[in-house]
């Protein structure tokens, strides 16, 4: 058991310890990144995760602890994320009110809330041993907290790296308040987070994406004269269902490979690798508890919906199902890309719901949101199990906090939405039926996608299920032709080295391109069908950015002959973990400062309600 360095804070493990955490993550740290998170979505009609935010406040707290205070500082945040993402689903509410249902008790809403959060977060955990520690996926946003914590909890990495975070955290703050307050800077769609997130990945993870947004504009004058487009909407309105299901095809590809290898391995009886899993107790967590958990949450989810909010079953458990499949889906994606596209995945729902035969814009909402909600949760899940998986932190007790913020997100999701809809009338307006409505800022573009969507049911275009066809093809077959490749002995030396010998000019060149721009990985690609193209230029603008500073640091490394510390290690590098590259710590302190402005934002718009 740790003293702390400062006497008045509770010694670390002990019941004071955790209280202290969960106490200002409840009263603080939650209820910002929701009002933050709220505020974006009936504003903006997305949100920025209230994961790095939540890291830095959280770390002013743990500080005295000194480097082990990071997994205090790391509880503390996965619980005020759960808390904001959560709160961000207000939307629903106000597309309840848009379609004009007959609005349920506010405890049924808070419980029914709750009830999804619960069996998201748990879905969502399942998938970790593959999203996080077999795939090692980047979670931009969770490779940033990490970083942050490990910084603002350690004197030693915070000198080496006060610098590069600071600056970009700076930076975060200017761009944010550009694209807010200058209407040249708000046109080019320029977003600090999503240059961030693409410093954070590097280009080849950032520059596909822009490849499918630039071909996405050039199809769009046909796809319009084919009616696959109005005349005036962009390519994203179609390009969505093609991106969501060339992550879909990718997936079967990669998880029928783990399905066979554990096949193969439990022949085999090839034990090491699960025995060296158990010697790390942090990363240890009972798969028959977890199972238990999902099942008995969606047996209480299925009980809510249709015994108290009168839902019919078969659509409810068809979105339950589409949620284990979803979860999965968006966090590839967004341990690509930073992106996790719920909005999407409840349009795919409705769309699907429709072709059974679903003619009931209510029904499809609820059922729906469930999908929207454990998508939001488990994702949130995973990003926070990479930040834990960088530094190592328990994964046990951070699901216990996470499941405690799910429960304070689903009552002050229900008591935001009624307060901001209280405060602001013009947020009641069904913009979709009444386009010519002046909203001023508050354009709630996820609620009029919700809405938008369940107007069409029961009238299923053919063309989305073309669509959603050949991003499946796409998607299968390139995830297909990747693997062959890297299969390959001598391509992989040639194009990428070996553990002795880097790649020469021409091989790195060939290696880049195919991986960026002739043969991407589908996850990575899918970003530009999600986005305005001007988003993608950004996003690959981050990554060209990192990968060109990394190269030059590289070589400059390679010709200087620095001084050797005790460990061995050059001196600039000594005290930094691999992956706090100075790309990394700049591109996470972009992502914090629109964390920061959004959260300023917000708390000024809710004591504007208030005044």
């Amino acid at each position: 058991m740790d003293a702390p360095k400062r006497r008045f804070l509770p010694a670390i493990d002990t019941p004071g310890y955790y209280i202290l955490l969960a106490a200002v993550a409840i009263f603080v740290l939650g209820p910002l990144g929701a009002i933050a998170a709220a505020y974006m979505n009936f504003s903006l009609g997305f949100f920025v995760g209230g994961q790095v935010l939540a890291g830095i406040l959280g770390s002013a707290v743990t500080y005295g602890y000194g480097p082990e205070g990071k997994h205090g500082a790391n509880y503390m945040q996965t619980m005020a994320a759960s808390v904001a993402s959560v709160s961000a689903m207000s939307v629903l509410i106000q597309a309840m009110v848009w379609l004009k249902m007959p609005m349920p008790p506010d405890w049924q809403l808070m419980v029914f809330f709750c009830c999804i959060g619960m069996f998201g977060v748990g879905v969502g955990m399942l998938y970790t041993p593959i999203l996080v520690d077999r795939l090692k996926l980047e979670y931009p946003s969770g490779h940033a907290v990490a970083n942050i914590l490990r910084a603002l909890t350690d004197k030693r990495l915070l000198k080496r790296s006060i610098g590069q975070l600071g600056g970009g955290t700076g930076l975060g703050v200017a761009f944010a308040y550009m694209a807010e307050r200058v209407k040249v800077v708000s046109s080019l769609g320029l977003s600090a987070s999503t240059i961030g997130a693409g410093m954070v990945v590097g280009s080849r993870i950032a520059v596909p994406g822009l490849v499918m947004g630039a071909i996405g504009w050039g199809l769009t004058p046909y796809l319009r004269s084919i009616g696959w487009l109005d005349e005036k909407a962009p390519f994203r309105k179609i390009g969505f269902l093609i991106a969501l299901a060339m992550i879909l095809g990718a997936a079967l590809v990669d998880l029928s490979l783990i399905a066979v290898e554990a096949v193969a391995r439990i022949r085999a009886k090839q034990t090491e690798a699960a025995s060296e899993e158990q010697q790390e107790a942090w990363k240890q967590v009972k798969t028959g508890r977890l199972i238990a958990w999902v099942v008995v949450w969606g047996a209480l989810l299925l009980i809510v919906a249709t015994k108290i909010l009168r839902q019919p079953p078969f659509f409810i458990l068809f979105a339950m199902a589409l949620s284990l499949v979803f979860v999965c889906i968006n966090g590839i994606s967004t341990g690509i890309s930073d992106s996790n596209p719920i909005s999407s995945a409840f349009v795919i729902a409705v769309l699907l719901m429709s072709a059974l035969g679903l003619k009931d814009p209510i029904v499809g909402l609820m059922s729906a949101s469930i999908l929207l909600v454990a998508c939001s949760t488990g994702v949130d899940m995973q990003q926070d199990r990479s930040t834990g998986y960088r530094l190592g932190t328990n994964r046990v007790i951070q699901f216990r906090y996470q499941v405690l913020g799910i429960v304070v997100g689903a009552l002050l999701c229900v008591v935001l939405a009624k307060t901001f809809l209280r405060a602001y009338p013009v947020l009641t307006i069904d913009t979709y039926a009444h386009p010519e409505a002046k909203v001023d800022q508050w354009q709630s573009a996820m609620t009029f996608k919700f809405v938008g969507a369940l107007r069409d049911l029961g009238h299923l275009p053919g063309y989305k299920i073309k669509a959603l066809a050949i991003g499946l093809a796409i998607g299968f077959f390139t995830e297909i032709l990747r693997k062959v490749l890297r299969k390959n002995a001598r391509y992989m030396a040639y194009a990428h080295g070996t553990e002795t010998e880097k790649p020469s000019k021409a091989g790195f060149t060939v290696g880049w391109l195919m991986d960026a721009v002739l043969l991407p990985s589908p996850y990575a690609s899918s970003f530009g069908g999600f986005v305005e193209v001007m988003v993608t230029v950004w996003f690959a603008a981050g990554g060209a950015l990192s990968s060109l500073i990394n190269t030059f640091s590289e070589k400059a490394k390679a010709t200087r002959v620095a001084p050797e510390n005790m460990t061995g290690k050059p001196e600039d590098d000594a005290e930094l973990p691999e992956d706090m590259s100075t790309t990394s710590l700049v591109g996470g302190g972009l992502i914090a400062g629109e964390s920061i402005f959004a959260l300023a934002v917000g708390v000024i718009g809710l004591l504007k309600l208030v005044a």
